[in-house]
């Protein structure tokens, strides 16, 4: 039986809502302020959080956040209820890590819906913790103490699901933490002064992205968007600092990201320098291919190719049907599937 808290000061909503759950066949605790949701939360870690915004002694905002900085409870699915509908509160309450909002009123089907949607999409993501931390045994050297403390830290922190086009974080931003990627790919890029975008990277699952900044202490250099339908995990920045401060085999590891990370940018910055167009293309292709789990094929458009090459979209169309014509590639709309790699990494300038 799954148990679900309800944190709400008003008494008929509240009572209303636990009857409606109840007769679903959930376990249901109740607390008619924030301080005695947070103290309920604590005791007994619900499957799920259903929480008030605007209630005396602690609002909907500081319960989230105090719940938040819990180990125990910072996985918790949280899904605010409120009667305002004002974009600003959604934003505010999904940056801070909320899961889902209900308006109020709300009937009885939203209601389940919402929780059901919110229950199976947890299960889900264990499943990827499940993944993404046996994938991170690659990372242990010596003793393995700092990767075993840094699974912990990701096995303690909740989910973000973020769709195709969202923006993770923009350029200037001071980063939060770094991202672990579980699921999807997302993308990196910069705007030229013109209005171009150049991509500046791909990260896929199991990747880390924003190791650059958090170390360095600085603003990101480049906007992070989700290619498609994806799932990160932040880590929080005071825990991996204080992790490459005490684990020297965390440190390796990350400053290997930091080396290879020059390496591309490296790489790029001479085939944009030296390269004919064909073979910048070519090399583009090559390097998208060790990023996909398939590297025979891969999904990607021409602006994404365009800004991640440093041309035109009219450009890499042309040079595409080049390559199609020498049987170098096949194309179906985004689909890009690789006929001869190895003519397209010995490909001439």
């Amino acid at each position: 039986m799954k148990t679900i808290l309800i944190i709400e000061d008003n008494n008929d909503i509240r009572e209303s809502t636990t009857e409606i759950l109840e007769l679903a066949g959930y376990k249901v605790h109740q607390a008619e302020n924030g301080k005695l949701g947070v103290d309920l939360a604590y005791q007994h870690k619900p499957d799920l959080i259903l929480c008030d915004i605007m209630m005396p002694e602690l609002d909907g905002y500081g319960v989230l956040y105090m719940l938040s900085k819990n180990a125990d409870t910072a996985s918790v699915p949280f899904i605010f209820l409120t009667a305002k509908a004002e974009r600003v509160d959604f934003r505010k309450g999904m940056e801070m890590g909320a899961d889902d909002y209900l308006t109020k009123p709300f009937d009885d089907i939203e209601l389940l819906n919402a929780i059901e949607s919110r229950l199976e999409k947890k299960r889900r993501q264990e499943e990827y913790y499940s993944k993404s931390l046996q994938s991170l045994e690659k990372l242990s050297t010596g003793n393995g103490q700092g990767v075993a403390e840094l699974k912990t830290m990701i096995a303690g922190r909740k989910i973000r699901q973020v769709k195709k086009k969202q923006v993770l974080y923009y350029e200037g931003d001071h980063p939060q933490g770094i991202y672990l990627v579980i699921e999807g790919t997302i993308r990196t890029f910069k705007m030229a002064e013109d209005g171009r975008e150049l991509m500046m990277g791909l990260y896929k699952a199991d990747d880390f992205l924003g190791v650059n900044s958090l170390l360095l202490d600085e603003s990101f250099t480049e906007t992070a968007e989700a290619v498609d339908d994806s799932a990160v995990c932040l880590l929080p920045k005071d825990g991996i600092v204080t992790l490459v401060n005490k684990h020297p085999d965390i440190t390796l590891q990350f400053i290997k990201i930091l080396a290879n990370n020059i390496r591309e940018k490296e790489e790029q910055l001479l085939e944009l320098a030296y390269n004919s167009v064909r073979k910048r293309l070519a090399q583009t292709l090559v390097r998208l291919s060790k990023q996909f789990t398939d590297p025979s094929q891969f999904k990607i458009s021409r602006d994404e190719l365009a800004s991640m090459a440093g041309m035109a979209t009219e450009t890499v169309s042309r040079t595409l049907s080049d390559f199609k014509d020498e049987k170098l590639i096949e194309k179906k709309g985004s689909n890009i599937h690789i006929l001869d790699l190895n003519r397209l990494i010995k490909m001439k300038n």
